[in-house]
């Protein structure tokens, strides 16, 4: 098994122990992002608009930093802190898979880090 860590400065540093992203073979598996901008270090949770776009512009860099983009994301977990936000943060994220988007769960928590109102994390497949 080759395992490769992907790090990027353009998304934000891990808060904990884990990697932004993990490549093994030809499969990246992108840790859950929020939306803290990493070049400024703040969050970017004045709406849940964007909010979630900011999650999946820090999606993005990390694919980048792997070769990769969103055309090659297979698989999205997204965790909401309130399924009444459903509607706009899929409409969001749906500007980011025009065609064939990617196979996906949904699911509302009781709470996320830094009490943010979504977290989205990735598979995907060069």
């Amino acid at each position: 098994m080759s395992k490769k860590i992907i790090n990027t400065e353009k998304a934000p540093a891990p808060i904990g122990p884990y990697s932004q992203a993990t490549q093994v073979g030809n499969t990246l598996y992108v840790s859950g992002q929020i939306a803290i901008d990493a070049s400024t270090g703040n969050m970017n949770t004045g709406d849940i608009t964007t909010e979630t776009h900011q999650v999946m512009k820090n999606l993005g860099y990390i694919l980048e930093a792997a070769g990769m983009n969103y055309n090659n994301v297979v698989k999205c977990s997204i965790f909401v802190a309130d399924m009444g936000d459903f509607a706009a943060i899929n409409a969001a994220y749906g500007e980011y898979f025009k065609e064939n988007p990617p196979a996906r769960e949904t699911v509302e928590v009781s709470c996320l880090p830094k009490n943010v109102n979504v977290e989205i994390s990735c598979i995907a497949v060069e």
